[in-house]
Formats: C-alpha cells, structure tokens, sequence
C-alpha cells in the first residue's frame, strides 16, 4: 500500500499537466494543417498547391440538360402512372428518387407560369364564346317575335 503522502505528492504533480493539456492542444490544432471540414466548401486539393472544383469531370457526376430531365421526368411519371413503383422507375430512367424529386421541384415553378398564359388564354376563349352566344340569342329572338307578329 502506497504511503498516503507520497500518494498525495503524486496527484498534485498530476494535475498541473492536466491543466496545461488544453492550452497545448489548442495550440497543436492551430499549427496543424486545416482538415477536410476546415477547407473551404466546393474544392479539392488534387496536389500540394493545386486546387480543383468540386463537381467537374474526376466526380464521376452526369449532368443531364433540361430536355434529358423532363424526358426523364416524364418516362417515370408514365412507368408510375403504369403501376410502376416510384423506386423501380427511377432505377429504370437512371436516377434516384431523390433526384427525381428535387427536378420534378425545379420543373414546377415553370409550369406555373405556363398554367397561367393557359388560364388567361382559356378567359379570352370564355369571353369570345360568351359574346358568339349572346348574338346568336338576340337573332333567334328577333326571329321568333318577328314569327309571332309582335313587332
């Protein structure tokens, strides 16, 4: 059994190097290098000085153009609209669901202001109808008086 003196020597020389272990390792971490998370967002150190842009050909990534994402869009609509399930016809269009989800999101502003050239062309169309049915009323009814003598 340890002398209780000694013992208590020995915690009191253990913790002033407890103490100066946090100041060490912070000054540790600031003389390291920067990691991964530290970069900056959106590049790659490829070697000792050259940057690369995160997304460009050495990711692997396919970027599909406008024309290939409503093709794409519409092909698993249709495969769902089948009785596809959404999963299985993402596989089969070649992107995930979750791909599939965020271009059917980016597609949809677009369409708005499609529904809404559709709604005023529809409100000229009600107008011009309206106005086709009105005359058509006024000569069947000028007709009919004409008929019955009443004017």
């Amino acid at each position: 059994m340890p002398d209780p003196e000694q013992a208590e020597s020995e915690v009191a020389a253990e913790q002033p190097a407890k103490a100066e272990t946090p100041e060490a390792m912070k000054k540790a971490r600031a003389q390291a290098p920067p990691s991964g998370s530290a970069r900056r967002k959106g590049t790659r150190r490829k070697s000792q000085g050259e940057e690369v842009p995160v997304g460009g050909a050495s990711t692997g990534r396919k970027l599909h153009s406008e024309k290939e994402r409503a093709q794409k869009i519409s092909q698993i609509e249709e495969s769902i609209s089948g009785g596809t399930t959404l999963k299985d016809a993402s596989k089969q269009a070649g992107i995930s669901a979750q791909t599939y989800y965020h271009w059917k999101k980016a597609a949809a502003p677009a369409s708005s202001s499609d529904d809404l050239k559709d709604l005023i062309a529809l409100e000229e169309e009600n107008k011009r109808l309206k106005s086709l049915l009105a005359e058509r009323l006024r000569r069947e009814n000028a007709e009919l008086k004409r008929k019955l003598g009443i004017e």
